[in-house]
């Protein structure tokens, strides 16, 4: 009796499991149903919904994703036709589609406005998209569908465009170790889940340092230097914060008299991760051996020379070459810079050395009695939105004669974020971009652009961007002054934007921004010359309460102060640049003791450890290589710089500013994607390969 009532028992609760397994599927089902990041937005575009896109909707539709994906992947490997374009290399293409959609936004948002539940999402994350992506790559049945495509590629009648597609996917799979032996394939696996790992704490390490790292002022009278709206702005509970961005240098050491202030706001930048809670360095130093093991894996010497394939640069070599040509013209530069700052500094009759948070300080004393040029007289003409609308946007009008319309309907992520509507010059839609431009403690450090959506024929998409800045953000009622640094910055991030705009491809992995490291600032940092030609400064540079335009002699002194402080801005930014490339062509044997002691040995090295001008970004919080996708790659910006003003000559000898000369760099540059060798794409629209003497006369160097 006792034995029936037990089985009976178990029965009960198995119907019960049973029923409650039946309605968790169907509620986990309903869910997945109205989940705003699995079905098509019924916005213009397509456009996020973020009046129903909710925190507890990223992890769900991801997973989804990732399932949906590995469901398309086992179709294609269980094919028993014989591999064409069709079945293996564009099923491919398309079964990230609902991963691209969830993912895109996510991320997104995780640099832009996290929050502590997108924080741990992206930590769950980290290791399992590592793992899915490699599930993919390392998939030997895949890539051996994947290689026959790739070796029958000449005897397919397939256009250019489907043709790259087929050379890039298989070139992916042999970078990511397609031809490894399954025991290599498991400890690269292993290594890739780990690196996924680290990087998501760095970066959850720094944005909380840098959150929670300013300076904290309670004698109003220490701020002296500073405008009362600045001062104003920096209000909070009764005392005054000083936030930290992202770069060594700090904005406000420019204009703080107090010295011992400055000192303790440089120390506080310094020091945010390489002490107490928020310290990185144990982070750097797994991260860079890690990296070093998997290149070794993979059969190379150093993780550089491993990333470095399929940029232009190629090889190490190559980039060191490129420093060693402009680090002594750099350093006689910035020489001469120490010695007129220093003499400002006698001058006053102070008896210290410089310091390098002294630099700006003084720095903006010689700019004022060299060329007579005040930043705070500068700034009144810089208001944001005039910067954007009038600037921006009057530039791309005059180029490729595109129109803005603002869409206040549109929701965003957060009241800050604007949205226009772009078209054609014949009227006809082109895309939705959204700008979001002040600094707030949900958002990291830097300014940088990236898609909702990626335009694609075959997906049906125009494109969806943004851009993100992190500008101090003013009292209310006040207007959003910046200063010509940000206005470049501006202009710069919408570079980006443009060349994800025009982008004209089919398919989505290989459309707009997709391309290397060093080629993809090259149409940013190129769109920064448009800020100082006359037609377009004269047009945003308007004064906020007068209404009038900068004045000639005013915008004379802009001009002639163009090459100031060139020596410093460069060498600043060589040091951070070689610092990444030494961090990555290390062996997977190497000892490092000491994160800073490496990084010291690394810019003596160079000759770029200069007391006086700090390294852009100390290792400890050089996000762009240990948590962006910058490892081996920061170099790009120099050698992007050098496509930029090699462009810029070629628009100087041909009407600088025209229609004509817009359309074919829209034509020849930014609706090229990744569909063929960059080298080829730059000469066919320049005539020649680039040459560094237009970016050495740009920066006062030659």
């Amino acid at each position: 009796m006792k034995k029936k009532f037990v089985f009976i028992a178990t029965a009960l609760l198995a119907v019960v499991v049973s029923c409650k397994t039946d309605q968790t599927k169907k509620e986990s089902s309903a869910l997945m149903e109205k989940n705003p990041l699995l079905v098509k937005s019924t916005l213009d575009y397509g456009a996020p919904d973020f009046t129903k896109i909710k925190n507890k909707h990223f992890l769900p539709a991801i997973l989804k994703g990732m399932e949906v994906q590995n469901k398309e992947i086992e179709k294609i490997i269980a094919n028993t036709e014989s591999p064409t374009f069709e079945n293996t290399i564009l099923a491919l293409e398309e079964s990230s589609r609902v991963l691209d959609n969830a993912s895109t936004i996510f991320y997104a948002l995780s640099s832009a406005n996290t929050n502590d539940t997108i924080k741990l999402d992206k930590k769950e994350l980290a290791p399992k998209l590592s793992k899915h992506k490699d599930e993919i790559l390392l998939n030997a049945a895949l890539f051996n569908k994947v290689k026959t495509v790739y070796n029958n590629l000449e005897s397919l009648n397939l256009d250019a465009e489907s043709k790259h597609l087929v050379k890039e996917y298989y070139k992916k799979f042999v970078k990511a170790g397609a031809n490894l032996s399954e025991e290599d394939k498991k400890e690269l696996k292993g290594i890739n889940a780990q690196l996924a790992s680290l990087s998501n704490d760095f970066e959850k390490k720094l944005l909380d340092a840098s959150k929670k790292g300013g300076l904290i002022i309670s004698d109003k009278e220490k701020l002296k230097g500073l405008s009362e709206e600045k001062i104003k702005s920096l209000e909070k509970d009764g005392k005054y914060e000083i936030k930290l961005i992202n770069t060594t240098q700090q904005p406000l050491l420019q204009s703080l008299d107090n010295r011992e202030v400055r000192k303790e706001l440089y120390e506080k930048s310094i020091h945010r991760t390489d002490q107490g809670e928020y310290n990185t360095s144990d982070l750097v130093k797994k991260i860079a051996l890690l990296r070093a093991e998997k290149a070794k894996i993979l059969g190379f010497d150093n993780y550089a020379s491993w990333s470095l394939q399929g940029t232009m640069a190629a090889t190490p070599d190559k980039v060191f070459d490129m420093f060693n040509q402009l680090i002594p013209q750099s350093l006689k530069k910035v020489t001469s810079e120490i010695n007129e700052i220093q003499a400002e500094i006698n001058k006053e009759g102070k008896h210290f050395k410089l310091a390098p948070y002294d630099w700006n300080y003084y720095a903006e004393k010689v700019r004022k009695s060299k060329y007579n040029l005040n930043e705070e007289e500068v700034k009144p003409y810089f208001e944001l939105t005039n910067v954007l609308e009038k600037g921006v946007f009057y530039a791309a009008n005059k180029l490729y004669g595109i129109t803005f319309k603002k869409r206040p309907d549109i929701p965003t992520y957060h009241p800050d974020v604007m949205v226009y509507e772009l078209f054609e010059e014949d009227g006809s839609k082109l895309g939705l971009f959204y700008g979001d431009y002040f600094a707030r403690d949900s958002k990291r450090g830097g300014a940088w652009m990236n898609s909702f959506f990626k335009q694609s024929k075959l997906r049906n998409q125009k494109p969806v961007i943004f851009n993100v800045c992190n500008f101090s953000k003013p009292a209310k009622g006040e207007p959003a002054l910046i200063s010509f640094d940000d206005v470049k910055t501006v202009f710069h991030e919408f570079g980006h934007a443009l060349h994800g705009f025009f982008s004209n491809q089919k398919y989505n992995s290989i459309s707009g921004t997709s391309v290397a490291r060093d080629f993809v600032e090259f149409p940013s940092q190129f769109n920064e010359n448009w800020a100082t030609h006359p037609e377009v400064l004269n047009n945003y540079a308007v004064h906020y309460k007068t209404g009038k335009v900068i004045p000639a002699a005013l915008l004379q002194k802009i001009k002639k102060a163009g090459t100031f402080n060139q020596g410093y801005s460069i060498s600043e930014l060589l040091a951070a640049s070689s610092l990444d490339m030494q961090w990555h062509t290390i062996s997977a044997n190497t000892n490092i003791d000491d994160v800073a002691k490496f990084e010291n040995t690394a810019l003596d090295k160079m000759k770029l450890l200069i007391p006086e001008v700090p390294t852009r970004y100390r290792s400890t919080y050089f996000a762009h290589i240990f948590s962006g996708g910058y490892a081996a790659g920061y170099y790009s910006y120099l050698w992007t710089e050098m496509l930029s003003h090699d462009a810029y000559d070629w628009f100087k000898n041909n009407g600088l500013l025209t229609r004509e000369n817009g359309q074919k760099f829209r034509e020849q540059i930014l609706s090229k994607g990744n569909t063929m060798d960059y080298a080829t794409m730059y000469r066919d629209f320049a005539g020649h390969d680039p040459k560094a003497l237009p970016m050495l006369k740009a920066r006062g160097l030659q």
